[in-house]
Order: C-alpha cells, then structure tokens, then sequence
C-alpha cells in the first residue's frame, strides 16, 4: 500500500520547454551546444559550482552573449505553474493520507526563477505542502544516481515498497524501481499529475 509519494518538480508540477535553450541559443547565432555543457550542468545541479563560476565557464563559448543573457536564456526553459496542479497538491496535503516529498534536479539559478515566475505567496504554498523538499545543488545528488534514492529513504526512514516516485525522465523512475520503489514515469504532454488518485 502506498504510503509516500516523491514527487519530480519540472514538467510534473511546473511546465518546462527543454528545447528552448538550444533553439534561444540558436537565435543567438550559438549553433553548437557542446558535449562539455552536460558535465557542467551536472557539476551545476550538485552544487559543485557556484552560479557566478557556471556562467563563466559558458561564457567563453558565447562571446557575444552578457552574463545577463546566458542567465536569462538559461532560465527560458522554465514555463508557468497551472494553478489547477498546485490546488490539487494542497488538497493531497490536507488529506494526511500520504507522506509528500520533493525531489528534483535543479540548480541555483533555477529556482529563484521559479519563486519569480509563481511569486512568493503561491511558491510558499507549494513548498509548504510537502513533509520535506529536496533539490539536488543543496543535497549535493542528483537523479537517477542510487544514493539520492537511498537518502531520502534513509532520511525519513521510507519503505521502498510503500513508496511511489513519479518523474517524467524515464532514467530516474527505471533507477528507482531497481531500489524497489514504485514508479509513474508520467508521460509529458499525455498524462498530468493530477491523474494520480486514478492510479494509487
């Protein structure tokens, strides 16, 4: 029986366009997204680099881009937050039945962009309805790495088998499930979380 949910942030509760970033770059005349950029992203996401060092180590590659612009294409990919979503998370909340978990990769410049794009009030009642929000660059995990799994089971001494990840990278739900979590690899575009009482 399930008796925890950790939920994913990106495309589960926010709106995301992955490919906004390469097609804003290509509107910069930036042609060439490198394989480089993968590592400093994951470098990025577990806080082994601060926001000022990852701009500047994109920064030599776009030239004709201000740190501002790099900033702001980063952040591009970050769309809006239905309200439908967020009141069906409250109410998950009140009902006391489940234990709620955020767990998203996610960096520093994220997610001040987030509290800017739902404002302070409406980020506050996202982040208030879970028992414990975990974003990767402050734990210093990130998904689908075993350990993040194991520390958030270890943190809140979690059942595997009584727990339900739903993420929208079908990475992250295969690794979880391999820990014996159960999973929702929820389907973008096709699905919405708020589907979920349909499949518990």
């Amino acid at each position: 029986m399930i008796k925890n949910i950790i939920f994913d942030f990106g495309d589960i509760f926010i709106n995301l366009d992955k490919q906004v970033v390469f097609k804003a770059l290509e509107n910069k005349n930036v042609l060439e997204f490198l394989p480089k950029y993968h590592s400093i992203n994951e470098d990025f996401e577990v806080g082994k680099i601060s926001s000022m060092e990852f701009v500047s180590l994109l920064q030599p590659d776009f030239p004709a881009l201000s740190r501002e612009e790099i900033i702001n294409v980063w952040n591009s990919m970050i769309l809006d937050f239905p309200e439908h979503r967020l009141t069906f998370l409250e109410s998950l909340a009140k009902e006391k039945k489940y234990r709620l978990f955020l767990l998203s990769n996610t960096n520093a410049l994220h997610i001040p962009h987030v509290g800017q794009i739902m404002g302070a009030e409406n980020y506050g009642r996202f982040k208030n309805s879970f028992e414990q929000f975990y974003l990767s660059h402050e734990i210093k995990l990130r998904k689908p790495n075993d350990e993040i799994f194991q520390f958030v089971l270890e943190q809140n001494n979690l059942s595997p088998e009584d727990t339900l990840f739903i993420d929208d990278t079908k990475e992250n739900t295969d690794a979880a499930r391999k820990l014996g979590i159960k999973t929702w690899n929820l389907m973008v575009g096709k699905e919405d979380v708020i589907q979920l009482k349909e499949r518990l």
